[in-house]
């Protein structure tokens, strides 16, 4: 990769991008050589259509999720964290980039017959960390391409273990994969036992890197369809088999936490579980629930992009917070770096924003986010601004109902239920402005903006 603007290779810039960083403690700004504490690891645990309202801490009635509960009192509890996307693979890609999906070639979900991925020329958290000297391992479903060269492991991580695309898309001469490194080694892959054998792999990859700093990120494969689990999980939950399937990943997680106490890495570490968009509506008694949220995965409504996040670091995150202000899974990225002692790129636009006065719980710390463009596919269908959201005209997902231009006050109205338009023209008009820029910088499928910012994808070699 070649940096335009300073002429520099991808490599020469994660060097530069070390040597000359600053890291972000307790609200205080300290060099690399100066910071007594040594890095910290991260462990990023992504749930697959997981709901806002799928675990106990966040009001499920029927799924019990004890392990996530608990980290919720020992950490903090984000009650307006958004995806990038409603779908898995765009929202991926943010994850990764720091940046809105389209800006990055990635709005749209792959599959086996995809022939593009994550470009070679984007640098991934992974290899930001890695220029760190973190140790780096993806284990789960990565969905940023399948084919070799968008696999994991050139994209800046050591090792990777688990499905290259989502669990239904099995393919008649092609059955789902389970990959090891760039080698399949089971396919089909036997999904009963899935979610167990990622958490043993997880939980060999910390030990056997506790003595350095790691990365671990766990994107886990379900709660998306088809569910399944191991014949020790099945009719433990009052929620059915969808409860069932969440309880095995609360029960997951709880081994991931009692490692690191076993092993003296608690303190030390950094601990995020959210999702990647909202619950799949459609499958019913085999999705999860938004509520109270509108609609869920697949839409712009609140309950396709927002979802639950938990954030655990002892001494570092105020145990028992909630944290009520926005947040965007763009912002790992860049927070992420600067707790690492590095910091994300300065060659290309980075979307995402540093969140840890946020996370340290900070006296008075707002969100970063002046404004937020929510986007189907290409399509931008919603612009957010602290606590007003303008729906843009559009089609309604599924059913193909007309969608008007309307106003709503999330912070009374967080179902989105009551256009308020008419009382507040002048936000409208602003919104609509904001609207106008995203459309210049990213583009809109709806009106036929192009966007003039936009990275392309990896295409096939």
């Amino acid at each position: 990769m070649t940096n335009r603007k300073q002429g520099i290779t991808r490599r020469e810039f994660l060097k530069t991008s070390v040597l000359g960083a600053t890291c972000l403690g307790l609200g205080t700004m300290c060099t690399p050589v100066e910071a007594q504490a040594p890095p910290p690891n991260f462990i990023i645990i992504l749930a697959d259509d997981l709901g806002y309202q799928d675990l106990s801490c966040y009001g499920a009635p029927l799924i019990n999720t004890p392990r996530l509960d608990n980290m919720a009192i020992e950490g903090m509890k984000f009650t307006d964290f958004h995806t990038s996307a409603p779908v898995c693979t765009p929202t991926r890609a943010s994850l990764m980039t720091g940046c809105y999906p389209l800006r990055v070639g990635l709005p749209a979900v792959l599959n086996y017959k995809s022939k593009i991925g994550i470009n070679s020329n984007e640098v991934t958290l992974a290899e930001l960390l890695k220029s760190r000297g973190y140790a780096t391992a993806c284990i789960g479903k990565w969905h940023l391409g399948w084919q070799k060269q968008f696999l994991p492991t050139r994209h800046g991580f050591d090792y990777y273990y688990g499905l290259p695309y989502s669990n239904d898309m099995n393919y008649e001469n092609f059955p789902v994969p389970l990959f090891r490194n760039e080698r399949i080694i089971e396919q089909p892959v036997n999904q009963e036992t899935l979610t167990e054998r990622y958490t043993a792999e997880a939980i060999r990859f910390i030990t056997e890197n506790r003595h350095k700093p790691f990365l671990l990120y766990l994107p886990h494969t379900f709660p998306h369809v088809p569910l399944h689990v191991s014949e020790r999980f099945k009719g433990r939950s009052k929620g059915g088999l969808y409860g069932d399937v969440v309880e095995t990943i609360d029960w997951s997680t709880g081994e991931i936490l009692d490692t690191l106490k076993k092993l003296g890495l608690d303190g030390n570490t950094l601990v995020v579980f959210t999702s990647d968009n909202g619950p799949w509506l459609q499958k019913k008694e085999q999705g999860g629930s938004a509520l109270p949220l509108r609609n869920g995965k697949g839409s712009t409504w609140e309950g396709g992009f927002r979802v639950p996040c938990i954030m655990r670091w002892p001494g570092r995150i105020p145990a028992g917070a909630v944290c009520d202000q926005f947040a965007s899974v763009m912002d790992f990225l860049p927070t992420f770096a600067r707790l690492a002692g590095t910091s994300a790129p300065t060659d290309r636009i980075i979307d995402g924003k540093n969140i840890w006065p946020l996370m340290s719980g900070q006296k008075g710390a707002v969100s970063p986010y002046e404004v937020f463009f929510m986007y189907r596919g290409e399509r931008l269908e919603a612009v957010r601004m602290g606590k007003w959201k303008l729906a843009l005209p559009r089609e309604e997902v599924g059913t193909r109902e007309p969608v008007p231009l309307s106003l709503y006050n999330l912070e009374e109205d967080i179902g989105e239920t009551t256009d308020v338009s008419k009382h507040y023209p002048s936000i409208v008009k602003r919104l609509l402005a904001e609207a106008e820029k995203c459309r210049e910088d990213l583009g809109d499928a709806l009106t036929g903006a192009p966007g003039k910012n936009r990275r392309p994808p990896g295409t096939v070699v």
